[in-house]
């Protein structure tokens, strides 16, 4: 009974904090499964958000301000690990661990120390209401319309003709120069908007919390792959639509697993290899139950 009880009281938590980090997920999913490139960035693109941000709040810029310089390092970072794979031709995987990895130093310098607080600052929240950090409905019906006009953008966008050429680089990157699409610009472009929103969340969940930590990022990674796979498991990822719906959704219920988790006795440290755990069995299984399925065959 104590354990329902804890877990109800987290779930409304959870939730809020899940809309936040879809941002985080929309990020990791737009060049993972639209533009076909394997994108290691928002390890660092999401701390670099929360770092910039911080920094320009301490420095007196207005937090709307603030916000909006941390989406362009966001993007400033996407578009350079496209860069570095476009014009050196380094794996996209490397290219990425190269710029999360000097983005740990440049987030350092940037904040000027590890962490900084931000408790007697004002931030954009205090500019919708006062009231908004303590209570969970108001974060949860704030950062829900926030998500939802961003979603509604993304939507629109991959529905131009600018969208379409992106999805193609995704699909057949051979074919676009022979369409008059351009891959440096829809690779770069797309990994620029990626980050920009991947540093959006790190700014906003900076602001939410009270402060900024250089190391908030390490293993948001494979938390938000695992909310993408949960995801696309629940709702498919076959049309446009489906497939923006699935980091909103995934983790949305990853974090209530988390929630779960919490309420069971399961150690805080103990989540990355939970979650772990979770994303193997999630890409494994079908793997696994293919090749059963074959081997049933081949006995037949």
């Amino acid at each position: 009974m104590d354990i329902l009880t804890a877990f109800f009281n987290l779930v409304p938590i959870t939730f809020a904090q899940s809309l936040v980090y879809s941002f985080l997920v929309l990020g990791i999913m737009i060049p993972f499964r639209i533009i076909g490139f394997p994108d290691l960035t928002s390890e660092g693109a999401f701390p670099l958000g929360g770092c910039v941000c911080a920094a320009f709040l301490v420095a007196g810029w207005h937090p709307l301000a603030a916000t909006g310089m941390a989406i362009v390092a966001g993007a400033l970072a996407g578009a350079t690990t496209a860069f570095i794979n476009l014009r050196f031709r380094i794996n996209p995987l490397l290219a990425g661990i190269l710029v999360f990895t000097a983005l740990y130093s440049i987030n350092l310098r940037i904040l000027g120390r590890s962490n900084v607080a931000l408790f007697n600052i004002d931030s954009v929240f205090d500019m919708i209401s006062p009231n908004l950090i303590t209570s969970v409905p108001l974060q949860i019906a704030c950062f829900a319309v926030v998500l939802g006009a961003v979603w509604v953008l993304l939507r629109w966008l991959l529905s131009t003709e600018i969208g379409a050429a992106i999805r193609l680089i995704g699909v057949n990157p051979d074919l676009a120069p022979s369409l008059g699409i351009s891959l440096w610009t829809c690779t770069i472009g797309g990994l620029a908007l990626a980050n920009a929103s991947t540093a959006f969340g790190g700014a906003l969940i900076v602001q939410l919390q009270g402060y900024a930590d250089i190391g908030m990022g390490l293993g948001i990674l494979i938390n938000g792959l695992a909310s993408l796979v949960i995801g696309e498991t629940i709702v498919g990822r076959k049309t446009v639509t489906r497939q923006l719906l699935a980091p909103v959704i995934g983790a949305a219920v990853y974090y209530q697993l988390v929630s779960l988790g919490l309420s069971l006795g399961l150690h805080p440290s103990d989540l990355k290899l939970a979650t772990a755990i979770f994303v193997l069995l999630a890409l494994g299984l079908p793997a696994l139950r293919g090749g059963a399925i074959q081997h049933e065959r081949l006995r037949v």
